[in-house]
């Protein structure tokens, strides 16, 4: 493969930067959302489900148009950039983020909401005769019998986030040591005939790849090995 240019440790770091960040964020606003699904009885729940679901079906291009309105200087964004002295949240780190926690929302919020549904009533409950609060049953039976979906949903995550496409090139604009990620520079050099560090970018990905799919095999035969 041979050594890796400034430029592409520039955009790995980028890369891992946002994908850190993205999951941090996906993993507090994924609780109580996948906690909420997984006990609610409504038909709102529901639609609040196929709403967060939708990245899942959409064109990652539809949805980086979309944002690339809402936080453009004419949108919602460039309002509140502006209280900060800015003009819009597009083509900036911050709009990235955004734009990375709303596409991979569904897979940080279905493994969490799963091992929620998978919990049941009875340990909820059983916790309840012995007095605790809903609140302190939660952080001391729900979270830790929780933590396989956590797990999962945390390198599915991540992975998505370094996997994105379309959506940050609309977004983020690819600009170098702001914007440009890992995948936004395959495409770079593929267009520019660099065949040697696209070779090199695309090589690594595939291992990544093959990586989180390992950890994951991992994770679940370890959670069954439990569950038996």
């Amino acid at each position: 493969m041979g050594r890796f240019s400034t430029e592409i440790w520039q955009s790995l770091g980028l890369t891992i930067e946002l994908a850190s960040l993205t999951t941090l964020i996906l993993l507090i606003v994924a609780t109580p959302l996948a906690w909420w699904l997984a006990r609610s009885k409504s038909f709102w729940a529901e639609a609040v489900a196929a709403l967060i679901a939708l990245p899942l079906v959409l064109p990652p291009t539809v949805i980086g148009f979309y944002l690339l309105v809402l936080l453009g200087p004419s949108g919602p964004g460039g309002l509140l950039a502006s209280l900060w002295g800015g003009r819009t949240f597009a083509f900036t780190f911050a709009g990235l983020v955004v734009g990375s926690v709303l596409w991979a929302l569904p897979f940080v919020v279905q493994p969490i909401r799963n091992s929620f549904v998978t919990i049941g009533n009875r340990p909820l409950e059983v916790a309840a005769i012995l007095r605790a609060s809903p609140l302190y049953a939660f952080f001391t039976v729900a979270l830790p019998l929780a933590r396989p979906g956590f797990l999962t949903a945390a390198v599915l995550g991540f992975s998505h986030t370094i996997g994105a496409f379309g959506l940050v090139l609309i977004i983020g604009g690819n600009i170098p040591g702001r914007t440009k990620v890992v995948s936004a520079l395959l495409f770079d050099y593929v267009q520019a005939s660099r065949w040697r560090e696209a070779n090199q970018l695309a090589g690594g990905m595939v291992m990544f790849a093959f990586a989180v799919i390992i950890l994951l095999t991992l994770i679940e035969k370890c959670c069954g090995t439990r569950r038996t």
